[in-house]
């Protein structure tokens, strides 16, 4: 899949099966939608193109009116959308960035520029409630008539639904929200991801006795927070068994080096001696979030945090034992 920032690109696709959204999570229906499309792709023997948005509509109207509050938690990162949308077969991604002149146009300016000057787009789906355009004027209806005028086909695709749940991002984030991760697996149809660059923390881990793999996101407020067991995939040839915080670590100071972001530490409960200690720094790696163990914790003291971190581990290695029984 090829990935381009705007459409201004040379190597992009000048005619294209197009679908428009935010797809945080690319969940069950992103995917239903995302085959569709494929499929009328190749019945008119064009490129699949999906555009989305960086950042969220929703962020650049949070950080614009000065109310941080009003920005969505977010399932994914723009690395895992990205990952998700090429596993998904699609040609090309288009990521427009959503700034104050994206978000004054009109809708038919929004179908004149982007849709048909930018991407020749042929044939556009969307979902059942998509809208579009300054202040969310545009509807189906309108770019149904536009499509007629303007000589591209329009489409609507309805909702998905997985046992009676309708499959959307905000039924993936309340999951998320509450720790229900076979609930997630179901919306997703795979279990929930994390993935990033392995960074260096201030190494406190270690210090306790327990190693951590660091990832730091600067602009993201994750919709999972807490403790879990996990998985982590990319740096042995078979996952490894751990066990993760995410979130701001309120057990630290304000002045720690993570600074207040988000930061996913893991701990893998058997640390291979082949990755020797500093063997994970700067790899890519993917972390499976497989079953929340409690939120986060405040503690009184490194004792007190050294204990709940062993019980942690301890409740992990019990889940863990637990699935092979099953299995």
């Amino acid at each position: 899949m090829k990935v381009f920032r705007g459409f201004n690109h040379p190597g992009i696709a000048r005619s294209c099966a197009l679908t428009i959204g935010n797809f945080d999570g690319v969940h069950r229906g992103h995917q239903a939608m995302l085959a569709l499309l494929r499929g009328e792709a190749q019945q008119r023997g064009i490129h699949s193109c999906a555009m989305t948005f960086e950042p969220h509509p929703r962020d650049y109207f949070a950080a614009a009116s000065h109310r941080p509050e009003l920005a969505p938690a977010r399932i994914g990162t723009l690395r895992d959308k990205l990952t998700d949308l090429a596993q998904s077969g699609i040609d090309q991604t288009v990521v427009l960035p959503f700034d104050a002149r994206l978000a004054s146009l009109s809708p038919q300016a929004f179908i004149d520029e982007v849709l048909v000057k930018g991407l020749g787009a042929k044939y556009v789906l969307v979902g059942d409630d998509f809208r579009f355009g300054a202040k969310r004027a545009g509807d189906y209806t309108l770019l149904d008539v536009a499509g007629v005028a303007q000589g591209f086909d329009v489409a609507r695709m309805n909702s998905y639904e997985v046992h009676r749940l309708r499959v959307s991002s905000s039924a993936v984030r309340d999951a998320l929200g509450q720790g229900r991760m076979d609930d997630v697996t179901r919306l997703l149809g795979r279990p929930y991801r994390i993935s990033g660059h392995v960074v260096h923390g201030r190494k406190l881990g270690r210090e306790l006795g327990f190693r951590t793999l660091n990832l730091r996101f600067a602009h993201w407020k994750p919709a999972a927070s807490g403790i879990f067991v996990v998985l982590v995939h990319g740096l042995t040839p078979t996952p490894l068994a751990g066990v993760a915080n995410i979130g701001v670590r309120p057990s630290l100071d304000p002045d720690d080096v993570n600074g207040g972001r988000v930061l996913l530490e893991t701990h893998c409960l058997d640390w291979p001696t082949s990755l020797g200690a500093e063997g994970a720094y700067g790899k890519i790696i993917r972390v499976e979030l497989l079953h929340k163990l409690h939120d986060e914790l405040k503690y009184d003291s490194l004792a007190a945090l050294t204990a709940g971190i062993n019980q942690d581990c301890l409740d992990a290695r019990t889940y863990f034992a637990t699935q092979r029984h099953h299995d």
